[in-house]
């Protein structure tokens, strides 16, 4: 397509093509189609500024979103609270507490039903699947872009179902599994590709559990603005959620200067600075060729893989 040509209206041809059926998206494998957007959005980014409708088609392509259940997801609602409704409502009401735009698009009911629904959801299905899902800390935050991004509460919950249960499901047992993996993860790949920085960090007695947490738990969600997250999520939606470790890296590798100068880096780990995903992006890319074969392989199972 001619460079003259808008981005958006790149991505709109793209969507447009006939290969988008529900068939192709169901077999697991990437058609031509998916792969122009993956690398679009690599190259281009999601143009969702000018053309609203993008990012929300998008994310349904990438996670393979073929059937939206109306009547489903109602059955869960009218149930009402699940038994965990206490602990989700603990943690509702504080998700993405600071985005004035957040806060104006979704409300906490709405946040509250769509976690509710999942746990249902999954109530319903447990003794058809090994690993079971019931609503545990970070949740709050994971949920919160599906609900920012499509259109309706329908959408969100299903988007967000997917998301959970197949690309990251052991990031969300009780134990944290996957995130302590990633966490491990995390300190083993800065040891390769910026030994001196984890050298300071260590001699400092800081390892990613005391400074990553909420960034690995919450795929960087954590950290504002929401619309550079929404970059981010995309990038990682098309390439796999395993990248975040190196997306948190990346982020440390931008602040390296500050961080190493510091007495007591904790002060600027607490709080990292605000996401510049094309930035963030960047880096990461640079990073998954710095890392040997089976330590990427390990990287990439890591969310998923008991």
């Amino acid at each position: 397509m001619p460079p003259s040509v808008p981005v958006h209206v790149q991505f709109a041809k793209i969507l447009s093509q006939p290969k988008f059926s529900s068939k192709s998206r169901a077999s697991g494998e990437y058609d031509d189609g998916t792969k122009k957007l993956r690398r679009m959005i690599l190259t281009e980014g999601i143009p969702s500024d000018q053309d609203p409708t993008l990012r929300p088609r998008i994310w349904k392509i990438l996670l393979r979103i073929n059937d939206l259940k109306a009547d489903t997801y109602l059955d869960y609602v009218a149930r009402g609270p699940c038994d965990v409704r206490e602990k989700i409502r603990n943690d509702t009401f504080r998700t993405l507490a600071t985005d004035r735009g957040f806060k104006e698009r979704v409300r906490e009911d709405m946040l509250v039903r769509l976690l509710d629904a999942f746990v249902w959801r999954n109530h319903d299905r447990q003794e058809k699947q090994q690993l079971g899902f019931t609503y545990v800390q970070g949740m709050n935050v994971l949920a919160a872009p599906f609900l920012y991004t499509m259109p309706s509460e329908l959408e969100a919950f299903y988007c967000f179902s997917k998301f959970i249960e197949e690309s990251c499901p052991l990031y969300v047992q009780p134990t944290l599994d996957g995130v302590h993996r990633g966490l491990k993860l995390l300190d083993k790949c800065l040891k390769i590709v910026d030994p001196e920085l984890f050298d300071f960090l260590r001699k400092k007695k800081l390892s990613a559990e005391i400074y990553a947490f909420p960034s690995v738990l919450t795929l960087c969600a954590c950290t504002p603005p929401l619309n550079q997250v929404l970059r981010l999520w995309d990038f990682l939606l098309a390439f796999g959620v395993h990248l975040n470790v190196l997306c948190v890296i990346a982020q440390l590798l931008l602040m390296r200067e500050e961080v190493m100068k510091e007495a007591s880096p904790m002060k600027r780990l607490r709080v990292f600075p605000e996401l510049d995903a094309v930035q963030v992006i960047g880096v990461t890319v640079t990073l998954v060729r710095d890392l040997p074969a089976d330590l990427y392989e390990e990287l990439v199972r890591h969310p998923f893989e008991p």
